[in-house]
């Protein structure tokens, strides 16, 4: 497609997560004020993978700036399914946590699907349990995967309405691409998934006024698969060798979207950077979540969390 005279606006994922944090913690704030509730996220992590780690710990710090008692289980990489099954159990059964969150990958003798079907639907704050799955598919409350709720939470702030609107998904994972676009249908979105077999999947990509990137395939997505002026919203976090070649060598790398940046950018009406666009928004929607889920363990209304 033909470049724009202007590039794309950049939507800053960081500046309104920070802004989404802050309301997350006037909320807790008042529900604990008015209440005595004071919303609890419990991570637990097996191993020690360095990834991991960095992403538990940046949980248990925002979770406290945000006002919530936040637990942190760290189980050897040697932990049993059962040992680990029978600590979920027993934060199931805990009053003062809402929100129970394992992080991922776990070790290759766990089955992780039996240990996320293990969680209290109503204390699944990833939303990924069947129960939060077909909730969200016919449409009743219950908890949503964190990335595409923070997709449209972005999306909504830049265009308030987006009923009417052709949005094409590349991507059909349980996690991101099949609930954002049960999220967009109920916007009133016209919404396509596509994936690798997609039959011409530019020209699929060229029909959207919105285009989500979660294929995790680096730059896989062209500047000339974008309409002119299409808002993209780029979920891929992938790491690459630098693009100095000294760098490369000394094993260096760099982190880039599912989308061509330099390309879309200059045909896009409005994009999100990689990194600083869709990251930010996972932690500050578990929270949203957490609140969210304290609400209606207790039977209160939620306040609302959107800008």
């Amino acid at each position: 497609m033909s470049a724009q005279s202007t590039p794309a606006t950049l939507i800053d994922g960081k500046a309104y997560s920070a802004a989404l944090v802050e309301r997350v913690g006037a909320a807790v704030a008042g529900l604990e004020a008015a209440h005595g509730v004071k919303p609890g996220l419990a991570v637990v992590i097996v191993g020690e993978d360095p990834a991991s780690q960095i992403y538990v710990r940046n949980k248990g710090e925002t979770t406290l700036r945000a006002g919530m008692r936040s637990d942190t289980h760290r189980l050897a990489e040697s932990t049993g399914q059962d040992e680990l099954l029978a600590l979920i159990a027993q934060l199931n059964a805990d009053a003062g946590i809402h929100g129970i969150l394992v992080q991922l990958p776990l070790p290759a003798h766990i089955d992780a699907t039996v240990v996320l079907d293990a969680i209290s639907p109503d204390k699944d704050v990833d939303g990924f349990h069947v129960v939060n799955a077909g909730r969200l598919a016919v449409g009743l409350p219950g908890l949503v995967p964190c990335t595409p709720l923070g997709c449209l939470m972005l999306l909504k702030d830049q265009f308030g309405d987006l009923s009417g609107l052709n949005a094409v998904i590349v991507g059909r994972s349980n996690i991101v691409g099949k609930p954002m676009a049960q999220l967009l249908l109920a916007e009133s979105c016209t919404v396509t998934i596509a994936h690798s077999r997609t039959r011409d999947l530019p020209d699929v990509c060229r029909r959207a006024d919105i285009l989500v990137a979660a294929v995790g395939r680096p730059e896989m997505i062209k500047g000339d698969w974008i309409k002119t002026g299409a808002t993209v919203i780029d979920v891929g976090i992938n790491r690459v060798p630098s693009a100095d070649p000294v760098k490369a060598a000394e094993g260096k790398t760099r982190v880039v979207g599912d989308v061509a940046f330099k390309e879309a950018v200059e045909v896009a009406g409005r994009i999100t950077p990689v990194p600083g666009g869709v990251g930010p928004m996972t932690i500050a929607c578990l929270l949203a979540n957490t609140y969210s889920a304290a609400c209606r363990l207790n039977n209160i209304q939620p306040e609302p969390l959107d800008a």
